[in-house]
C-alpha cells in the first residue's frame, strides 16, 4: 500500500495540516481562570486530555502565552468545564480573540457559578466541571532542544461536579453527557453515537 510521507519540518503539501485529523477526535478544554486583579477568562483549548488516575491530572497545550496561561501562572488553579452539545454555540463565542478585560462569560451569556475549592468560577451550565491546581507549567521544546512557543499545563483535579442526572446505578454515563469532541479541519466537530459502541477487556494473562 502506497504512503504519503513528508517531514514535518519541511512542510506537509496538503490542503490542510492533518495533525489535528488524525490526532481525533479529542475532548475539548474549555478552561476557566481568573487573574491576581480579578480578571475572570474563559477559553476553549484543543489540545487537551487527561494524562493520570491517581492523583486525576489533567492538562493543555496553548500555542502562545495566552491569558489562560497567564491567570493559571499567576494563581496556580483552573477550572474544566465539559463542552456538550447544548453549549457548543457558546464554546465557540469564548473562542474569540478578545481583550484582556473582557469577561467571556458574558460574551457567550454563560452564568459564573463559584467553585468550592479555588478561585476561577465555573460554568453553571456545563454538566460536568473539575477544580484543578497546577501541578506543572511546562515550556514545550523541540528534539533539538529548541524552545516551541507552546506551554503545556498540567493540573491535579482536586474537586469534582457531575450532574446527578448522568449517574447511572454509580456509573458515569459517558453518552448522556452528550460531550462535543474536536475532530480536524478547520471547524469539524463530532458527538457520540449509541450505535458506535462497543465493549472491548483487556486479556487475562
Amino acid at each position: 500500500m502506497a504512503d504519503y510521507f513528508f517531514e514535518p519540518q519541511q512542510g506537509h503539501g496538503l490542503a490542510h495540516d492533518p495533525f489535528n485529523s488524525i490526532i481525533a477526535p479529542r475532548p475539548i478544554g474549555w478552561i476557566s481562570s481568573i487573574s491576581n486583579a480579578g480578571q475572570v477568562n474563559l477559553a476553549p483549548y484543543s489540545f487537551f486530555n487527561l494524562f493520570n488516575y491517581k492523583p486525576p491530572i489533567i492538562g493543555f497545550a496553548s500555542t502562545g502565552w495566552k491569558d489562560s496561561v497567564q491567570n493559571i501562572a499567576e494563581q496556580g488553579e483552573f477550572c474544566w468545564n465539559l463542552v456538550n452539545r447544548p453549549l457548543v454555540e457558546a464554546m465557540n463565542q469564548t473562542s474569540a480573540s478578545v481583550a484582556a478585560d473582557v469577561n467571556e462569560f458574558t460574551l457567550a451569556g454563560l452564568t459564573m457559578v463559584a467553585s468550592k475549592l479555588i478561585k476561577p468560577p465555573q460554568v453553571a451550565e456545563s454538566p460536568v466541571r473539575f477544580e484543578c491546581k497546577l501541578s506543572q507549567l511546562i515550556p514545550l521544546q523541540a528534539a533539538n532542544g529548541e524552545q516551541v512557543p507552546t506551554w503545556l499545563v498540567l493540573g491535579e483535579v482536586v474537586g469534582v461536579h457531575i450532574a446527578s442526572s448522568l449517574l447511572i446505578d454509580g456509573v458515569y454515563d459517558t453518552l448522556a453527557a452528550d460531550p462535543v469532541l474536536r475532530a480536524g479541519g478547520p471547524g469539524d466537530y463530532y458527538t457520540l453515537n449509541a450505535a458506535n459502541k462497543f465493549s472491548l477487556l483487556r486479556p487475562k494473562i
